[in-house]
């Protein structure tokens, strides 16, 4: 064959992976709202930086008719680019080929970008739309999950994980999105391990697929996925805005980026943004905002567990995690779904070396009967040991109440804060001045010819001698009072102390986290 027919021979074959399932099954996916598999990788990457791996591959089934079946790229895209200049490895699933399908080299194809995610330390990207697992190859393409698998758990807290869920994902396919550290998924796609079918079989209720697994659902109820967009441009914009937050890999050291904002900026909101009316809410999201360089805040799961708050900000270029009680919701009290958002966020900026801001307004825990039999005390021990076992600079800002084990859990002092700043209208105690009173003073109140006036002047004694800042401060609880508006400030000269900081744990294997 001359070298013109090899060079032909060679277009032909790369033309016919380009197209897929052919220009019929790209349109199908077109009128459905959805890019293709590249498309898809090309609103995610820097214009001309995606290099294709494996882009020859194939199936090797022979059963059940497969050795009939042409599979073009085997249903998968994978390969590396830039996004802002970064390197990042990516795959994206192709609906067009086989429904997208996981067979045996799917699979090899994805386990081979995620180890070389690992190998050089860049993130990791995989866009989900399949129809599951390829049952004409049974055992095999199952094996393929489990190699999947494995290398999720290798890349945690070495390289920053993304999901995305852009189509179906049902079966063994969903650990795949569970594994990673971030989940993005948008209106339409669907995400459950039975499907509604299967439930109704099984004697469950009549459910739609999208009230099983929907976007919203998984947003709002399940707490699965982190992210909702109401399209497939939405959604690689949010992508593309995580990843500014994040560092390559867990030894990349701390993002940061240019700021124009000055370190020194007073922000009169925060002077009077506190009720003086101890149960009256208000919206923390506000002290965030206030806070964040060019007030910009990128907040993660704002549909779930709203009680808590999390998310990325900037202070003088850098990034730092931020975890907060949201008084407006449960009066900011950590229930069982706060506790797990919240540890699972320390704990992925620990292993990011991203610094940790935690605003404190919370009443304690949600004192309920189906909180305890759902397990309360394993869930909120996770809050506990996440912040114990983090060695990255960790702040801690009490806004209001800090009351009892939510003192603790949310970044207190004794689990490793290290610095700790309150606000003159901080109640730091083990519950409000009035369950204390009614407890400590219980005798003196009952005896008293006018019980209320008692109760009311004991609730202020104990209010006046323990529940406020000074209090703690004089104990060395508390490193700092200071006017509200000068937060942003103390932040920034904390942070810029801390940056060297080094902190050792005892060796071992791994910890026992309470899952």
């Amino acid at each position: 064959m001359s070298r013109e027919a090899k060079l032909n021979q060679l277009a032909a074959k790369r033309e016919e992976v380009l197209l897929g399932g052919g220009e019929k099954k790209i349109e199908e996916q077109h009128q459905n709202g959805k890019m293709t598999a590249r498309e898809r990788i090309m609103a995610l990457l820097d214009e001309g930086s995606f290099v294709e791996l494996d882009q020859f591959v194939t199936h090797r089934g022979t059963e059940l008719g497969m050795d009939q079946v042409k599979a073009p790229g085997e249903g998968v895209v994978t390969g590396y680019g830039t996004m802002d200049g970064r390197l990042v490895y990516l795959y994206s699933q192709d609906y067009t080929v086989i429904g997208g399908s996981v067979g045996e080299m799917h699979a090899n194809k994805i386990c081979k970008v995620m180890d070389m995610a690992i190998k050089t330390g860049a993130p990791l990207i995989g866009i989900t739309d399949s129809g599951g697992v390829r049952i004409q190859e049974g055992i095999d393409a199952l094996n393929g999950y489990g190699k999947i698998y494995k290398r999720h758990a290798l890349a945690s807290g070495v390289v920053p994980q993304i999901s995305v869920v852009l189509g179906p994902c049902a079966g063994g396919a969903v650990y795949s999105p569970a594994l990673a550290d971030f989940v993005f998924m948008a209106e339409k796609a669907q995400m459950f391990i039975t499907g509604p079918q299967l439930i109704k079989t099984a004697g469950g209720p009549s459910i739609t697929g999208e009230e099983l697994g929907g976007a919203t659902t998984h947003n709002s109820t399940t707490g699965n996925v982190h992210f909702y967009a109401h399209d497939e441009a939405e959604c690689m914009g949010q992508i593309r805005r995580l990843m500014s937050f994040l560092p390559a890999n867990n030894l990349e050291g701390i993002p940061m980026f240019e700021c124009n904002d000055p370190a020194e900026r007073m922000d009169a909101v925060l002077a009077n943004i506190v009720p003086e009316n101890d149960n009256q809410p208000f919206d923390m999201h506000d002290i965030i905002v206030a806070l964040a360089d060019n007030h910009d805040f990128f907040e993660i799961q704002s549909y779930f567990a709203k009680n808590m708050i999390i998310g990325f900000i900037r202070l003088n270029g850098m990034t730092v995690g931020v975890v907060a009680n949201q008084p407006m919701v449960l009066d900011g009290a950590v229930d069982i779904d706060a506790a797990d958002k919240a540890a699972r966020f320390v704990r992925f900026c620990d292993s990011m070396a991203i610094p940790v801001l935690t605003l404190v307004d919370s009443v304690g825990n949600l004192p309920s009967v189906d909180q305890e039999h759902k397990g309360a005390i394993r869930h909120g021990a996770k809050l506990l040991y996440a912040y114990a076992e983090s060695t990255v600079p960790k702040l801690t800002v009490i806004v209001r109440k800090a009351y009892g084990c939510a003192y603790l859990a949310m970044g207190s002092q004794a689990l490793g804060a290290d610095v700790t700043i309150a606000w003159p209208s901080a109640e730091i105690a083990v519950m409000s001045a009035a369950a204390a009173a009614n407890i400590v003073y219980r005798e003196e109140i009952d005896a008293s010819d006018d019980p209320q006036a008692t109760r009311d002047e004991k609730i202020a004694d104990y209010q006046n001698q323990f529940v406020n800042p000074y209090y703690a401060a004089s104990r060395g609880l508390v490193d700092m009072i200071i006017e509200p508006e000068q937060t942003r400030y103390y932040l920034i000269k904390s942070l810029d102390s801390l940056i060297s900081k080094k902190e050792s744990r005892p060796g071992k294997k791994h910890d026992n986290l309470p899952l």
